[in-house]
């Protein structure tokens, strides 16, 4: 077995390339800033702020989308992106994202949870059609623009 060591009582340490099955896929954590702007702390102190406003107007937007049409939610994560290109929280907030949006997945693909899944719409499908039937039965069909004038 070749421990990387060819001198008894030295230990073998792991490069940076080596990575767990855990972390692989994903970078290292900390601010995607050019080298440039990371030398000179104004500069990117300046950065930081940017991006801040940046991400921040976009989350806004996904915010006031939420009630209004639009794509509210993948705005909001697209502003949380942004904010992971900067800031350590936001990417330990995007992964664990991620990992939530992968398991539910890998849960709905489940096939017990598919059949429930299929049985609760049927059966609220239904109860919607009696609903509806009852309503046109008692009320009868009548068209908005068909009302006379009371």
């Amino acid at each position: 077995m070749n421990t990387g060591s060819n001198e008894p009582g030295e230990v073998a340490v792991a490069s940076d390339e080596t990575r767990t099955d855990e972390t692989q896929g994903e970078r290292e954590l900390g601010s995607r800033a050019p080298e440039f702007i990371k030398a000179r702390r104004m500069l990117h102190l300046s950065w930081q702020v940017g991006i801040f406003i940046v991400g921040l107007a976009v989350v806004v937007a996904g915010i006031i989308m939420l009630p209004l049409p639009g794509p509210g939610w993948v705005v909001i994560f697209g502003g949380m992106a942004i904010w992971a290109t900067e800031f350590v929280w936001a990417q330990l907030v995007l992964r664990w994202t991620k990992r939530k949006v992968t398991e539910a997945a890998q849960r709905a693909l489940d096939p017990k949870v598919r059949r429930r899944n299929i049985i609760l719409t049927s059966i609220g499908l239904v109860i919607v059609g009696v609903l509806v039937g009852i309503y046109v039965w008692k009320f009868g069909i009548v068209m908005p623009w068909k009302i006379k004038d009371q």
